[in-house]
């Protein structure tokens, strides 16, 4: 097969000539900006799908995929029925109730405020991951902890408890310690209302790798938390698992169909909005920043197409004297800018996998510091695909105004001195 003449003419363009070599070194230097550009944005943009994915699997490891509530703020009633509805929607593998409230916690060195969840052990390991995240004990602790030696009698009847590693160090107690519950919201007597205070004892601790959950979150029994909080046998929401994470917005439809008023199912994308959204956009400006190193780049393609044109200019007349038209001519100097571009992805993409493999194979953190040992890097094919397109359009761009000038050259000026 025979290539057309503007390809070969293009090629022989960004070769230098022996006595000469200048527009080689600049060929030279704009393919390592294109290059330099491409993996820049394939190492960021990797970095930062990596800290996306991971703080949703953190996420998701706490938190439910879809929660069912009542629209009104009240509590669930016969909820094991609306557990049997949920767990017969397509796609919904599992279904466990809970109760949530704000309350105090409090042991000898510290008060800490926190979101207490009453689950049911039983379930709660088919839902969320918090049975993995647990570094000491597990859920069935909740009901009946272990013995601990140096216990008082009165600690060894006390109920579990689970907290997070960060909050365990805040009250500083270890597991076999006492904690008290406080809720603001007692019973009323006629001096008005008065906190009600429960003890508790720490049966576990969890790591789930977010600050927040870790400081915040506590776990008790289901039905410790009913009487607790004397709401009978009602339960604040229902968390679902599905066994697709990116159509919980289409089952949540499904089962706000299925259930009916009054309740309300929201998916983890609706519930944790504000996070995602701020690292989508974070994203997408580090890309549109990024883009300008390949601009800067594309500035090099049009200095390196013009020193062509001007060096080439006998030449230029020649092929148009032969028959050559304009058209032609700007092919072949938007092929020259078409060879720069890919040149500069076919070395960049490498490149960029290469940086994304060395900051995850030498670059560590302390864990006693940071809650990652590591930096979290995931390339998607999409974005490298999309890096590649935009180097490219870039490149063919950059060529328009030196393949114009070369098109425009008229053939008696160019061989008058000649």
């Amino acid at each position: 097969m025979t290539l057309p003449y503007e390809f070969s003419i293009s090629l022989r363009y960004l070769r230098s000539k022996h006595r000469q070599n200048r527009i080689s070194f600049n060929t030279v230097i704009s393919i390592v900006g294109v290059t330099l550009g491409v993996a820049a944005l394939i190492a960021t943009l990797g970095i930062m799908t990596g800290f996306k994915e991971d703080v949703q699997k953190r996420i998701l490891g706490t938190k439910s995929h879809i929660v069912v509530v009542d629209r009104t703020g009240g509590n669930l009633s016969d909820y094991e029925q609306v557990l049997n509805k949920i767990t017969g929607v397509p796609h919904v593998l599992a279904a466990s109730p809970f109760i949530y409230r704000q309350i105090l916690l409090t042991s000898k060195y510290g008060v800490q405020g926190v979101l207490l969840n009453g689950i049911d052990p039983n379930r709660e390991a088919q839902v969320t991951d918090v049975e993995e995240n647990l570094t000491v004990g597990s859920l069935d602790d909740l009901k009946s902890p272990p013995p601990t030696e140096n216990l008082s009698t009165v600690n060894k009847v006390l109920p579990g408890i689970i907290i997070g590693k960060e909050l365990s160090r805040t009250l500083q107690v270890t597991v076999g310690d006492r904690l008290n519950v406080v809720s603001p919201v007692g019973s009323k007597r006629i001096v008005g209302a008065t906190p009600k205070i429960r003890g508790f004892r720490l049966a576990g601790i969890f790591d789930s790798g977010m600050y927040e959950y870790d400081t915040s979150l506590a776990y008790i029994a289901l039905d410790n938390a009913q009487k607790f909080f004397d709401v009978g046998d009602t339960v604040s929401g229902v968390a679902i698992k599905v066994d697709n994470i990116f159509l919980a917005d289409q089952i949540a439809e499904e089962i706000d169909q299925s259930l009916g008023f009054p309740f309300w199912a929201r998916d983890w994308m609706e519930l944790n909005r504000n996070l995602f959204s701020a690292l989508k956009m974070e994203k997408l400006m580090m890309f549109v920043i990024l883009v300008l190193i390949i601009l800067v780049a594309s500035f090099n393609i049009v200095s390196t197409l013009m020193m062509i044109v001007v060096e080439k200019g006998r030449e230029i007349a020649i092929l148009k004297t032969m028959g050559a038209t304009s058209q032609a001519i700007m092919r072949i100097f938007m092929l020259d800018g078409l060879l720069i571009g890919v040149a500069g992805i076919m070395l960049g993409i490498p490149l960029g996998y290469s940086i994304c493999w060395a900051i995850q194979t030498f670059y560590t953190f302390p864990t006693d510091v940071y809650y990652i040992s590591r930096i979290p890097v995931e390339i998607r094919g999409f974005d490298v695909l999309v890096v590649a397109i935009s180097a490219v359009v870039i490149s063919l761009l950059a060529t328009i105004f030196p393949s114009r000038q070369a098109a425009k050259l008229d053939p008696a000026v160019a061989m008058r001195y000649e």
